[in-house]
C-alpha cells in the first residue's frame, strides 16, 4: 500500500494556483472514530453545560476591552437583563450574560497569569493536568487557534504533558509583524489572523456540533502599546458570535471573553494614572445558556452576585471545573487523585458563593504570587 494513503488530508493548506495571490485552505477534518470515543466518555460527568467557547484576548483590560471591542460586547449586552434573577425564571431566551468589575491580575505577563487559568498552578507545577485534559477525559472533543509565533508561548502554556494537547490544533501568524509586540493589523494569504482563528473554530463547532466540545481562541492583538489595534478583531468575533447563534449552534453552551491580564505594554500611556487601574483589571464577560430550561438557582444566582467580589484566574480555572462536572465538583478532591485534582485550592468556582468580606491581599507561599485569597486557602 502507498504510504502516502495513510496521511491524513491536512487541515490547512496553502493553495498556489494563483501564484501572485496564494490562499490559506482551511478544512478541519471530522474525526469519526474520536467523535465515538469521546461519546462513550460523556458518562464520567453532569456539566452545567455541553459546550465550552473561549475567546482569550491577551493583554486586555476590561475598560479597554468596552472600548475597542464594542459590536462583541454588545452581542453579550443583548442577554445582561436581570430578570431571570427577579422573578425567578429565565428570559425568554434563556441565555444570560455577565461582566465582571473586580476580576484581577496577578502580575502583567502572560506567563505567570496563563498557567493559572488553564492549569490552576504555577508555571513550574508539573503535577498539575491543564483543564483541556479534563474536558478530554469527561467526553468533550477539544480545539484551539492559536495567532501569534512566539514560541516560548507554546513552552509556557503547553508543554506540561502531551496529554494536554488539543484534539484540533490550528496556528497562524503573520511573521512580518515583529511576532507578538506589533502595532500592526496581523495577515497572512490576504486574510486577518483573527479571522482565520475564527474560520477554523467555526468549522470544528459545526463539524463536532454533535459532540460536546471544548474550543479556545487565543488571540493576542491587544498585546501591543497603542491599546487600539484590537479594535481590528471586533466585527470578527461579534459575526462570529452572531451567526453562531442565530445558527442555534450555542445552545447548551457557555461563551467567556476573558483576557489574561490588563493592558502590559501602555506606551505613553504609562503616565496616566488611570494606567494603572487598566493594569490590573483585564475582561471577563460569560455567557450562559441552561438547557434544562430550570429556574434561576443558586448556581446562578452566585454568578450573578460574583460579578462585584474580587476575583482571580484561579476563580476563572475552577469555574471551567465546576462546568464539566456540574453538582459534583465540590466532591471532586475526594473522588480523584489529590496530585491531580481539577481544583485549585486558591480559587472558588464562580457558581459558588464567595464571601467578599473574606477576600484579602496575600502571597500564595507555593506560587510566589500575590493576589486575592480566601480566609480557607490562607498561606
Amino acid at each position: 500500500m502507498n504510504i502516502l494513503n495513510k496521511i491524513k488530508k491536512p487541515e490547512v493548506e496553502v493553495d498556489f494556483t494563483d501564484i501572485d495571490n496564494p490562499k490559506l485552505k482551511i478544512n478541519v477534518n471530522f474525526n469519526k472514530k474520536l467523535s465515538e470515543e469521546r461519546k462513550k466518555l460523556e458518562k464520567n460527568s453532569n456539566p452545567y453545560s455541553n459546550n465550552v467557547l473561549i475567546l482569550y484576548i491577551d493583554s486586555v483590560s476590561r475598560v479597554n476591552g468596552l472600548r475597542q471591542l464594542k459590536k462583541t460586547v454588545k452581542f453579550f449586552e443583548k442577554f445582561m437583563s436581570y430578570k431571570g434573577y427577579s422573578h425567578k425564571k429565565y428570559p425568554k431566551e434563556n441565555y444570560h450574560s455577565f461582566q465582571f468589575l473586580k476580576y484581577y491580575s496577578f502580575q502583567g505577563y502572560t506567563t505567570v497569569n496563563f498557567p493559572f487559568l488553564f492549569y490552576g498552578a504555577n508555571r513550574n507545577n508539573r503535577n498539575k493536568r491543564s483543564i483541556n485534559r479534563y474536558y478530554k477525559e469527561n467526553g468533550f472533543v477539544t480545539s484551539v487557534a492559536v495567532d501569534w509565533c512566539g514560541i516560548d508561548n507554546i513552552n509556557t502554556n503547553h508543554d506540561f504533558d502531551e496529554n494536554d494537547i488539543y484534539d484540533h490544533i490550528f496556528l497562524s501568524c503573520d511573521p512580518s509583524s515583529g511576532q507578538y509586540n506589533s502595532n500592526l493589523m496581523r495577515c497572512t494569504f490576504g486574510k486577518h489572523t483573527t479571522e482565520q482563528s475564527i474560520e477554523y473554530t467555526d468549522q470544528f463547532w459545526r463539524k463536532y456540533s454533535n459532540n460536546r466540545k471544548y474550543s479556545v481562541i487565543l488571540d493576542n492583538h491587544g498585546h501591543e502599546g497603542t491599546l487600539k489595534v484590537i479594535s481590528y478583531t471586533d466585527e470578527f468575533f461579534a459575526n462570529f458570535l452572531n451567526k453562531l447563534f442565530d445558527d442555534n449552534l450555542l445552545k447548551d453552551t457557555t461563551v467567556f471573553l476573558l483576557s489574561e491580564h490588563g493592558t502590559g505594554m501602555p506606551s505613553i500611556y504609562f503616565t496616566i494614572d488611570f494606567f494603572k487601574i487598566e493594569q490590573d483589571l483585564p475582561l471577563l464577560l460569560i455567557l450562559i445558556n441552561d438547557r434544562k430550561n430550570t429556574p434561576y438557582e443558586k448556581q446562578y444566582k452566585y454568578i450573578h452576585e460574583n460579578q462585584q467580589t474580587l476575583i482571580t484566574a484561579f476563580d476563572i480555572y475552577n469555574t471551567f471545573g465546576n462546568i464539566i462536572y456540574g453538582d459534583n465538583y465540590k466532591s471532586i478532591e475526594t473522588i480523584t487523585n489529590k496530585k491531580h485534582t481539577c481544583k485549585s485550592k486558591h480559587g472558588v468556582s464562580l457558581f459558588d458563593k464567595i464571601n467578599p468580606k473574606e477576600r484579602y491581599i496575600s502571597k500564595y507561599k507555593d506560587i510566589g504570587e500575590y493576589g486575592i485569597s480566601d480566609k480557607s486557602c490562607k498561606q
